[in-house]
């Protein structure tokens, strides 16, 4: 092989070997036949950067990082939506909160965009009314987009509008809810739509729930608010508040353990 021939397959040899590159902390690797497979294991280690530490209460279950939004104790998180004035929910002697009818919605102090919410509701123990009327409420993330909270336990209704939907909008994909009067967990990943300069939707927002650790909404691309009437809007908006929906029915919806991690 002359000197010429050796010198271009040397620098064929070290181009098809940079390939192997990372993004994300993530292995890139294309496929294409040229490429030349590690045959050392250290090649394809990747040490940076390296996850934070979360430490999880034993006896809370709460994250280390996360925010405790609801503990049972007051209501220093939230506020009154309709005038920024103090709850008058209901604060129970077992560390939860009640509904108060037509006291309206309350929401969260702070604003947010992508999380991972906890929040363990439970309908009313005493069985009224039917269809959307028995034990609604509603978890809106960033103020707009709804996880349903219902009582569907022989209480039929439209399934985009049961427990577990993006109301009006995404179908769960079971119904996995505790008997009427017990606590119901729902665990939340949401990743916020993306707006533009000139206020245009560039990427949905994402909504991942968990109802009692079974999967009901799987990255479920959310088309934009969840509206009563009509179709859902996509005005732009940033970070916003978590809101709890007073349905002004005599719900009898009850909260607790609510926390938040920041994503």
């Amino acid at each position: 092989m002359n000197k010429g021939l050796i010198i271009l397959t040397a620098l064929v040899f070290a181009s098809c070997s940079q390939r192997l590159v990372t993004v994300d902390s993530k292995q890139q690797v294309e496929t294409s036949e040229d490429v030349i497979e590690p045959t050392k294991p250290e090649e394809t280690e990747v040490w940076e950067p390296k996850p934070k530490v979360v430490e999880v209460d034993e006896e809370t279950q709460v994250p280390s990082d996360a925010i405790v939004l609801f503990n049972g104790e007051n209501f220093d998180e939230w506020v009154s939506s309709d005038d920024s004035s103090n709850v008058e929910w209901i604060l129970n002697p077992d560390k939860s909160m009640t509904v108060k009818n037509k006291a309206g919605n309350i929401q969260t102090k702070r604003d947010f965009g992508d999380i991972q919410l906890h929040i363990e509701w439970k309908s009313s123990e005493v069985i009224k009314g039917k269809g959307q009327s028995r034990s609604n409420s509603g978890v809106f993330i960033q103020d707009r987009y709804e996880v349903q909270v219902l009582d569907n336990n022989d209480n039929e209704t439209y399934v985009n509008g049961q427990v577990g939907s993006i109301y009006k909008q995404g179908i769960p994909l079971a119904k996995a809810s505790s008997k009427a009067g017990k606590w119901n967990v729902y665990d939340i990943i949401y990743h916020a739509p993306v707006f533009n300069e000139a206020g245009e939707k560039t990427e949905a927002g994402t909504i991942t729930v968990l109802h009692n650790g079974v999967l009901i909404q799987d990255h479920y691309e959310i088309n934009g608010t969840t509206q009563f009437i009509g179709w859902p809007k996509n005005k732009p908006h940033g970070k916003a508040p978590i809101k709890l929906q007073d349905h002004r029915d005599n719900s009898g919806v009850s909260y607790r353990n609510i926390w938040v991690r920041e994503l």
